[in-house]
């Protein structure tokens, strides 16, 4: 039903448990289409230095997969999927679910329309509530993603067996949450881009006297993707500490986050937090298009299964 000037009233908030629901769909999506992009550019930040006169082990993104492809098959790209999944799902459940708490919170009525700077803080709101189940999962899958690079004879047999050596070698917060405080700085600011940037473009790729809600799916993909390439441009430095702590040998780093950061400024220089940049672009474009697209289809879905739910 439209109003005097012609236009549809704003669509209903979904509810916190459609919010939920469509959210961990929308983590799957993402998941499976961004993993192969994910493990190039974690095997791209932690290789090792060359040594002086020496190559490095991989010339680029392109010959990282390659080499990947070669030696392990398409599969390769894959290692470690399963730990993600199984983190990445509910994680982004409680992402959405957080952000649209987020944006309830500063609503003084039902419906009333968001600033960008208010959806930025809704955004890192949900930053926050998803970092504790993040950081166990994003350890488990660097250290599989590593090692399946490695020559040696490999130390976990899959995500379980890694978690549980993990767990016996150096308990639950040295060992399967280490690294939270760098995935807390990376995940934080940077859900909040993420958030503010897709809604701001629903609203400018909108059609003429609709709404946002009006978005097809073509421009659903274009703005679930480009909001992927913004949050990555704020995550993509501390994502590399984060890696790097996450898989650096017991002792290394006693300051953590810190020590990272004063050990890659003095030996390698600023350049490289930026290491894998190229496959988190590549892969941040059309896995957070799925994210977007999966959770919007996931809501009409819900909506029309489930109206009063």
């Amino acid at each position: 039903m439209s109003n005097e000037n012609g236009a549809r009233p704003p669509k209903k908030a979904p509810s916190a448990v459609k919010d939920f629901l469509a959210g961990g769909f929308g983590g799957g999506c993402l998941v499976f289409v961004g993993h192969p992009l994910d493990t190039i550019k974690v095997r791209m930040q932690t290789m090792p230095a060359p040594a002086a006169g020496q190559a490095p082990m991989y010339s680029g993104s392109l010959d990282c997969a390659r080499q990947t492809i070669a030696k392990e098959g398409f599969r390769g790209l894959y290692k470690g999927m399963a730990a993600p999944l199984a983190g990445v799902t509910p994680m982004f459940a409680v992402c959405f679910l957080g952000f649209g708490i987020g944006k309830r919170l500063q609503q003084k009525n039902p419906g009333d329309e968001l600033s960008q700077f208010q959806l930025f803080n809704a955004g890192m709101l949900a930053g926050v509530c998803t970092t504790a189940i993040m950081a166990p999962g994003e350890r488990i899958k660097c250290l599989l993603q590593i090692q399946s690079a490695s020559s040696g004879k490999p130390k976990y047999a899959g995500p379980m067996d890694c978690a549980k050596q993990i767990y016996r070698e150096a308990g639950l917060f040295r060992g399967l949450y280490k690294g939270t405080g760098g995935t807390f700085l990376r995940d934080v600011p940077a859900s909040g881009v993420y958030f503010s940037v897709y809604e701001w473009l629903k609203k400018q790729l909108a059609p003429a006297g609709g709404s946002s809600s009006d978005l097809g799916t073509g421009g659903v993909l274009l703005a679930g993707g480009l909001a992927g390439m913004a949050n990555w441009s704020v995550a993509i430095a501390p994502d590399t500490l984060k890696s790097r702590l996450q898989t650096a040998p017991e002792g290394t780093y006693p300051r953590g986050v810190r020590d990272v950061f004063v050990s890659v400024m003095r030996n390698e220089g600023p350049s490289a937090l930026f290491k894998g940049l190229a496959p988190v672009m590549l892969r941040a474009f059309p896995a957070n298009a799925a994210c977007f697209c999966g959770y919007e289809f996931a809501i009409r879905v819900l909506d029309m299964i489930a109206p009063g739910l």
